[in-house]
């Protein structure tokens, strides 16, 4: 079965169910296991003189091994499904939308509500933060995340296939796990956190892009690529400063990390300031219609390709 025709088969049955209940409520979830692991890692090697050095041998431990599982599943014909259901459920891209508008319900109901749904998809501080605050804060979330999430294991997928996809998310999980500037990390997630950068930088350069087409506004271009390196994270800025333009809002901006206040610029500061739970309606359908542009493209190739 081509990768193509394995992609649209993944990417249709992760639109359609998402992450059932019914399922991860009875088995562990693939990133919920690699998380465990990680987890393991961090407690034991974490420690002692050679936190640099076991932090890349971890990293290399992990990647080595899911590159392998990778290949073994891909090698094996008859384990074609178990492939399809990988990419289903790595991809991640309902799960992104459910929790981002978990939070636009969460407003409509009450700012304290949203405030709780916001918490479960950002790592800021967020018992100040007003309803354009929540709104910003789950919009920067939303666009990182289409790159993290969606577009840059479906761009590894394609380029190295499963093992590839599993690789991906081993190092994105790691990144989320023990790659924070702080004095725990700096040396046991070093490795992670510059390995992250690198393979994240196409696709969220890629994200910008794909983004920048639904607004049809090609002077949009310039701003993005003055604003993208004015935020904190090499990558992040791309994905984020595309949505602000599409959406006409500012992003970024000063936000407060474990009670510290930080003064990050803001990124389209041609933008609206004064957010709703609407924008993030609007965000949304945006992403949905990303979805369906490279659904759309993925199928086209894998009908020319079974035609060839």
């Amino acid at each position: 079965m081509s990768a193509l025709l394995v992609l649209s088969i993944g990417m249709l049955l992760d639109a359609m169910f998402g992450e059932p209940k019914i399922i991860w409520n009875r088995v562990p979830h693939p990133v919920v296991i690699i998380g465990n692991i990680i987890n393991w890692c961090d407690v034991n090697y974490n420690r002692g003189q050679h936190k640099l050095r076991n932090g890349v041998l971890t990293l290399g431990g992990l990647v080595t091994v899911s590159i392998l599982l990778g290949y073994t599943i891909a090698s094996i014909p008859q384990l074609w499904i178990l492939e399809v259901l990988s990419v289903a459920v790595l991809l991640a891209f309902r799960s992104l939308i459910d929790h981002v508008t978990a939070v636009a319900d969460g407003l409509r109901l009450s700012l304290a509500e949203g405030r709780i749904m916001v918490a479960k998809i950002v790592g800021r501080d967020i018992s100040n933060l007003d309803e354009s605050g929540v709104v910003r804060s789950t919009i920067e979330s939303a666009a990182e995340n289409l790159s993290d999430g969606f577009i840059a294991p479906l761009f590894w997928y394609l380029l190295l296939g499963l093992p590839g996809l599993l690789a991906y998310k081993v190092i994105n999980t790691a990144d989320s796990m023990i790659a924070y500037k702080s004095d725990k990390y700096e040396e046991f997630g070093w490795a992670t956190a510059k390995l992250d950068d690198i393979i994240n930088w196409v696709p969220a350069r890629l994200s910008a892009m794909v983004i920048l087409l639904l607004n049809l506004k090609f002077d949009k271009i310039y701003i993005v690529m003055r604003d993208a390196k004015l935020h904190r994270s090499p990558n992040a800025g791309w994905p984020e400063t595309a949505m602000a333009t599409l959406l006409n809002i500012a992003l970024a901006g000063p936000r407060t990390y474990n009670g510290v206040d930080g003064s990050d610029p803001y990124i389209n500061p041609e933008g609206d300031y004064i957010l709703s739970s609407n924008h993030i309606t609007d965000c949304t359908k945006f992403l949905w219609q990303i979805w369906l542009i490279i659904f759309s493209l993925v199928s086209f190739g894998s009908i020319m390709y079974w035609l060839m």
